[in-house]
């Protein structure tokens, strides 16, 4: 196998239009349009100095990606993450996962939000065995989680231990 290697970049990028196109695809092939029309954000969300957008190459091509945005001063969101089906449950979820967890310790965050779909039971299980804390019933139907007062989403938060942002905050002094 070639070495992978990560990225940063937009979510424009025309390098990754096929992969944003595979994730909607996706989304619309489990969910049909039960989420409806969402409302486009700007890429520039993903953008320096708060947030994030990463892709996974192998020998070029983009093969998994991830990002997040500022949730809030303390907290970014997850978002994005992706792979390509051909080449799930090699651990590239993994991968991108842990290393949007180092950028945001690297950038001062000290929690993270994400949310999953009720149809995506591969990440919840991606995301509970990296100790992410689910904030829903994980015993629960996750098609309850579709229907009134619900929303669909299944939201996760994990707080990024305080010693790796000391030790960050360290090393940034160190350079400075």
């Amino acid at each position: 196998m070639s070495q992978d290697t990560f990225i940063h970049t937009r979510a424009d990028d025309p390098l990754i239009a096929a992969v944003i196109a595979g994730l909607f695809g996706e989304y619309r092939a489990r969910y049909g349009d039960y989420f409806g029309e969402q409302e486009a954000e700007s890429v520039d969300v993903y953008a320096p100095p708060d947030g994030v957008f990463i892709v996974l190459l192998r020998e070029g091509r983009p093969i998994a990606m991830g990002a997040f945005k500022r949730y809030d001063e303390q907290t970014a969101e997850l978002k994005r993450i992706w792979t390509d089906t051909s080449l799930r449950r090699q651990g590239l979820a993994q991968k991108v996962v842990r290393q949007l967890e180092q950028l945001a310790l690297n950038l001062g965050y000290r929690r993270l939000f994400l949310t999953t779909g009720f149809r995506q039971p591969e990440a919840v299980r991606l995301y509970l065995s990296l100790h992410y804390q689910p904030q829903f019933d994980t015993q629960r139907d996750p098609e309850s989680y579709s229907l009134p007062p619900y929303d669909g989403r299944l939201p996760f938060i994990k707080l990024l231990p305080l010693n790796s942002v000391l030790q960050t905050a360290h090393k940034e002094q160190a350079y400075e």
